[in-house]
């Protein structure tokens, strides 16, 4: 069931699923455009009947030059009104064709762009329902995609692909069936060439699917190799081994160049045959010869002889229409079953009848979580935890024991996949999204800022916020100086002319969070990638953002936690060690060790 007007417009249908065989993956891709142009797919029917109509009076002007040849090829003077005739015939069959052919692609424009902005507002309502933590796993970079790459790649395949695919069929069959009508052979005289052409395009096409296949991997190689040379090309160039990382591009670029040479080069030869016996000297070469013999032999007149060659012209210009045109759809294809597939993310289920939390006591009984839903091995492996209201926890341990995926479940970025987790008394999966980031807020280690002001990222979590509730927000975060020394303050661009450093970008981060002012807050190690002189500054942030509420707090320098209500060691998802920072240095078990080999760490440093 849907539940926005758009998604009713755009109907979800059946996930399709990528195929690992071509063939199948094919027809999954031809399914999957098929469904996406459901909703334009009455508009492009009137549109190709009109192309149909449009291209069929194009045939008239060919029908009226044989009658004005006639006229003037007659004995005597020609007769005025035949030739008026013939010729308001040739300019009126022009001026339809024009003017319905035109009015079919206004159709099919229309059609795209309400296509794309109803798949855009589809996209934009789908993924703000999917779980947080899905966007963690995926780059910007696959959304932008999907948004604009793959729904710009339907364009073709609806604002021009139906009218051009129409005509090419239509006008050619109309001519040959009028040449039949005059004579069988002249119908037969204008397609004697096409075989050829069939055979030698079968020919090219045989493994083209698998082809194009090891084309796509072949780019994605290139491109993963100048991605991984450029981001660490600081790295490579410090070591002096800048010639050894580029040559995994080189290696890259040389291997699908060979594959590349090796799959076109012999289809060159073959396109080259195919082109020449559909082009338009060999066609009028062979239609003027079988014309010749037809006159000669008397099956046929001089005038149907000149009609027989002018139709004759007309389906060469088709076919590579017709090639263009399936060209065109393969890429749209592939690119709906990719935005199939993102259209067919599971969302984050919402309760039929949600419930408000009553406090903000963070609960956690014998929760358990693993990746994949439930498939995979999981990483979390029951876990109890109480966090009472407006006291701070903090979670330690190694890296990968499962610290930030507990972390990030308290904010729903996924769902448990056993036991239960409860915000002031209520399983979050019983509390409405918008409800739950009411309460939930969070500063985590990737800072994300969006493509905008700096106001318009502070006010996030509070589009309404006034000035002053925005500048003592970012001053309680101590970026308020910071932002005013940008060249157009608050208004500056993130990117732009607000080119922010790490640490900065964290507290503004934090003026975020103290803006929204939830009463649930996860710090997932705010201060990782901070320099000492920003970190002071984010911990006086975050002290002041943590005072009154209930925090979680992810962290990895031991000496940011020691004042922490509750400390939980976590390792291998489970908490193996729980209490206050002297109970667990005097127990002398896990985090006794982590914080002597912290102190160790900090002596060595001095």
């Amino acid at each position: 069931m849907t539940t926005t007007i758009d998604e009713q417009q755009v109907p979800a249908g059946p996930a399709v699923e990528p195929a690992p065989d071509p063939r199948a993956r094919a027809r999954a891709e031809s399914a999957a455009l098929a469904d996406l142009l459901r909703p334009v797919r009455g508009t492009i029917r009137v549109a190709q009947v009109l192309a149909a109509i449009g291209s069929a009076a194009a045939l008239v002007p060919f029908v009226a030059l044989a009658g004005l040849a006639a006229a003037f090829l007659e004995p005597g003077p020609p007769d005025d009104g035949a030739v008026l005739g013939a010729v308001w015939l040739i300019v009126g069959g022009l001026g339809a064709r024009g003017v319905i052919t035109g009015l079919a692609l206004a159709l099919t424009h229309f059609a795209d762009v309400r296509l794309q902005a109803l798949l855009r507002r589809r996209m934009a309502a789908h993924l703000g329902r999917v779980p947080l933590g899905w966007f963690s796993e995926r780059s910007s970079g696959m959304v932008r995609k999907a948004a604009q790459d793959d729904v710009h790649d339907l364009h073709q395949v609806v604002a021009h692909h139906p009218v051009e695919w129409v005509g090419a069929w239509v006008l050619p069959i109309a001519g040959i069936g009028y040449l039949a009508w005059l004579d069988w052979r002249l119908a037969l005289l204008a397609l004697v060439t096409l075989p050829w052409y069939a055979a030698a395009y079968a020919w090219m096409m045989r493994g083209y699917t698998e082809k194009v296949e090891q084309m796509n991997a072949g780019n994605e190689r290139i491109s993963s190799a100048v991605v991984e040379f450029v981001s660490g090309i600081a790295v490579v160039k410090t070591f002096g081994q800048a010639r050894r990382a580029h040559r995994g591009y080189a290696e890259a670029a040389r291997d699908f160049g060979r594959f590349y040479s090796e799959w076109v080069r012999p289809m060159l030869r073959i396109e080259v045959i195919a082109t020449m016996a559909i082009s338009a000297p060999v066609v009028l070469l062979v239609a003027c010869a079988g014309t010749a013999w037809f006159v000669g032999a008397g099956w046929i007149t001089p005038v149907e002889a000149m009609t027989g060659i002018l139709v004759s012209l007309v389906v060469p210009t088709t076919i590579t229409a017709l090639g263009f045109g399936a060209s065109n759809r393969r890429t749209a294809a592939a690119a709906a079953l990719r935005l199939h597939e993102l259209l067919a993310t599971p969302v984050l289920p919402e309760p039929d009848e949600p419930r408000e939390p009553a406090g903000h006591r963070i609960e956690l009984a014998g929760v358990r979580f693993s990746y994949g839903g439930g498939d995979g091995a999981e990483v979390l492996r029951g876990i109890d935890l109480d966090c009472p209201e407006g006291t701070v926890t903090a979670l330690v341990g190694p890296s990968g024991a499962g610290k930030t995926t507990l972390a990030t479940l308290v904010a729903r970025f996924h769902d448990v996949t056993g036991g239960a987790l409860r915000i002031g008394g209520v399983d979050v999966r019983e509390i409405d999204p918008a409800v739950l980031y009411r309460h939930v807020g969070f500063v985590l280690q990737d800072v994300q800022l969006l493509h905008g002001t700096i106001a318009g990222n502070v006010r996030l979590g509070r589009p309404d916020a006034t000035d002053d509730e925005l500048h003592d927000a970012c001053r309680a975060a101590r970026i308020h100086d910071r932002i005013l020394a940008l060249p157009r303050g608050y208004d500056s661009v993130v990117g732009e002319d607000a080119l922010l450093s790490g640490g900065e970008a964290q507290r503004v981060s934090i003026a975020r969070a103290l803006l929204a002012d939830t009463p649930v807050l996860v710090l997932d190690e705010a201060t990782a990638f901070a320099d000492p002189e920003s970190e002071a500054e984010i911990q006086d942030a975050l002290s002041g953002l943590a005072a009154g509420r209930t925090v979680l707090v992810v962290a990895h320098r031991l000496s940011t936690i020691t004042g922490a209500d509750r400390i939980a060691v976590v390792d291998d998802g489970r908490i193996v060690e729980s209490g206050t920072h002297d109970e667990l240095l005097a127990a002398s078990g896990r985090y006794a060790a982590m914080w002597a080999a912290h102190r160790s760490g900090e002596d060595d440093a001095r």
